[in-house]
């Protein structure tokens, strides 16, 4: 399954870091909202995508979004990665893949000749009525948070 423009957010509750466990569609009613997919913690893209995220995230908010990022990494793996680095958004634990099945973020992946499943780095916007506006599918993480910024202001 992948969601397509104008779908609704799925109505999807998962433990995040914090000690927090987030209801999309209950928690961000009403905001903009930005869903941003990578495949591990502390991984080199992965915090690259983190670092620029939270470098916006005054910008974002300031545009009425707020930003979740998700993999299929625990909650403690979360909690270390935020605090490390000083994310000030909430991060997402996917273990089974269910936020990931429902958004199509599950693709076949290749890694020195062999392939396998795994998290396709991919962002989505959701507007203030929690229906998709715009997304983004095998994005490369340098850049990207400002080209998520620049749609944000434009909703």
């Amino acid at each position: 399954m992948s969601l397509t423009i104008g779908d609704k957010l799925p109505e999807l509750t998962l433990a995040a870091s914090g000690g927090k466990t987030i209801s999309l569609a209950k928690d961000f009613k009403g905001k903009k909202l930005v869903v941003y997919f990578y495949p591990k913690d502390n991984t080199p893209g992965c915090t690259v995508e983190g670092q620029e995220f939270t470098g916006l995230y005054a910008d974002f908010v300031k545009a009425g979004a707020d930003i979740v990022g998700v993999s299929k990494d625990s909650v403690k793996s979360h909690d270390n990665f935020c605090t490390k680095f000083g994310f000030p958004f909430t991060l997402l634990s996917d273990g089974d893949e269910a936020m990931c099945n429902a958004f199509g973020a599950i693709v076949e992946k290749s890694m020195y000749g062999k392939k396998y499943m795994g998290i396709d780095r991919c962002t989505f916007l959701f507007d203030s009525k929690g229906k998709l506006a715009k997304d983004w599918r095998k994005v490369s993480a340098k850049g990207h948070a400002a080209e998520v910024l620049e749609a944000v202001t434009a909703l």
